[in-house]
């Protein structure tokens, strides 16, 4: 089970239909096993289908993260026309298999935004849970 606040979930699809129509891309990090801070990064690719992780702002973030306590749960990146499944080549191109991958949906009428692990050419589910402030 993967646990996001609320305002990180609105945050993410702001970021997506932001970077349309283009892929927005970006980490999520957490404190106390709870997804409270994303992290907007450069998709250099700048393209509709797929994306690259600036590497400068990948080092940046990690460091803010250390810096704020908080650790990498999860890369996130958006689908401007598709849902929130990986494609082939977010399958071909996860390389890490400890890592959740998020992707945010903008197509309308599917679920917006769902977690998996993907490794050996195959991807789960994770369970999304979306915590809302009191």
């Amino acid at each position: 089970m993967l646990q996001i606040e609320e305002q990180i979930v609105t945050a993410l699809l702001a970021h997506g239909r932001r970077e349309e129509p283009n892929e927005a891309c970006g980490y999520l990090a957490a404190k106390d096993g709870v997804i409270c801070r994303h992290f907007e990064l450069t998709n250099i690719d700048a393209a509709p289908d797929h994306y690259s992780m600036d590497p400068a702002e990948q080092f940046a973030a990690m460091r803010k993260m250390r810096e704020e306590g908080l650790q990498l749960v999860a890369a996130y990146h958006s689908h401007p026309e598709t849902p929130a499944r990986p494609s082939l080549e977010d399958i071909r191109l996860a390389n890490d298999p400890n890592m959740i991958y998020v992707i945010v949906s903008l197509m309308a009428g599917v679920e917006p935004v769902k977690a998996f692990k993907i490794e050996e050419n195959d991807y789960r589910d994770i369970p999304l849970q979306i915590l809302k402030k009191p």
